[in-house]
């Protein structure tokens, strides 16, 4: 038998079967910035991306982006998402992006909240490209989960 939980004993690999686990009430939040030119951001918040509305197509883009994690992701199980929330901050130089994702189940939600992070990111620099090609993408990261065997876990003050 392999120690490895992703790898069965033939040395190949699988997806652990979370079965067994409780059902609980499981939620996640992550955070992630994408920093631009201080002009790009009033372009943004003027609306004059040629592209149209940045922070609206980000956040929809979010939102598709945690729903498809587990065909992007492949150990990653298809979970049902009970609630997403994009929250975007505009500041001088960056936006700040944040994911509130939240489930009922055997598995975390982790890896959607980060990757709804990373696709509503990678949105803004799609749409923003054009006009700033010095745009970075950083930061993302877990904040907080709760639910599941290890309960809570605060990672950083929201």
């Amino acid at each position: 038998m392999s120690e490895f939980t992703h790898i069965n004993a033939e040395g190949r690999a699988k997806m652990v079967d979370v079965g067994e686990k409780a059902i609980t009430n499981r939620t996640a939040i992550a955070r992630g910035e994408i920093l631009m030119h201080p002009d790009t951001v009033e372009k943004i918040k003027e609306g004059s991306m040629k592209k149209g509305d940045v922070i609206g197509v980000a956040q929809v883009a979010g939102i598709t982006g945690a729903k498809r994690t587990s065909d992007l992701i492949p150990m990653c199980h298809n979970i049902f998402i009970s609630g997403c929330d994009m929250d975007f901050t505009v500041k001088e130089d960056r936006i700040e992006i944040t994911a509130t994702l939240s489930t009922t189940g055997q598995t975390g939600i982790e890896m959607e909240a980060l990757t709804a992070v990373s696709i509503a990111a990678l949105t803004i620099y799609d749409m923003c490209k054009a006009v700033d090609k010095g745009m970075k993408i950083q930061n993302i990261r877990l904040i907080k989960k709760t639910g599941g065997r290890s309960g809570e876990l605060l990672l950083e003050e929201l």
